[in-house]
């Protein structure tokens, strides 16, 4: 099946509609400007708790082929793919990315997950982010400082497939029933590429069966 490039070239300030059947997906190209985008990929590449986990595979513990680390309010756990995540208290950098996240999507945040690209061969694989602490429809703000990469996304039942290039300083805003019918991914490749920092901002609830 041919995929296909969602947007055309040219620049907006404005936020982009994705046109994905299902989802609500709203891309903002020019989120920060190439100066603040440039001071907080260089602030948050050193001042990061940055560590490479295990997650189980088909019954298997293997390291993730990329960087995380987890920030966020004290009772913002978070579990995924066998993985607990205990949050480090924010740093001022991301609080301060909390904070316009929570001003253009109007949704407060708890929790951001952070991840660093280290070249073409670091990647995140197939997947929705519908675990249970999110809640049933829940907003995602994917900030992305660095490298531009090729975010994949592909419809659970139709197999169609787009490609968003993610630029430096853009945010990408995930909301209603994104996740239920989407699946993203962040492939890798052979080109040399420097690295990449993304930031996904969330609410998790403390107590998801309540």
């Amino acid at each position: 099946m041919q995929q296909s490039s969602l947007f055309p070239s040219a620049v907006s300030t404005e936020p982009e509609i994705l046109p994905l059947p299902g989802g609500d997906f709203r891309y903002f190209r020019h989120f920060l400007s190439s100066q603040e985008a440039d001071y907080y990929s260089a602030r948050l590449l050193t001042s990061l708790a940055w560590r490479q986990d295990h997650i189980k595979m088909y019954g298997k513990q293997v390291k993730i082929p990329r960087l995380q680390a987890w920030y966020g309010d004290a009772d913002a756990l978070y579990q995924y793919s066998g993985l607990n995540l205990q949050p480090y208290p924010w740093s001022e950098e991301l609080a301060e990315l909390r904070v316009r996240c929570e001003t253009v999507s109007k949704t407060r945040f708890n929790s951001v997950l952070a991840n660093c690209y280290r070249d073409g061969q670091d990647s995140m694989a197939w997947h929705s982010d519908d675990e249970p602490e999110l809640g049933r429809y829940p907003l995602i703000a994917s900030l992305s400082l660095g490298q531009v990469r090729n975010f994949d996304l592909k419809h659970r039942v139709s197999g169609e497939r787009h490609r968003l290039p993610l630029e430096h300083g853009s945010l990408l805003i995930m909301a209603g029933r994104s996740q239920e019918f989407w699946l993203h991914s962040l492939a890798k490749t052979k080109k040399s590429l420097a690295q990449r920092i993304n930031l996904t901002f969330r609410l998790v609830s403390p107590n998801p069966q309540g």
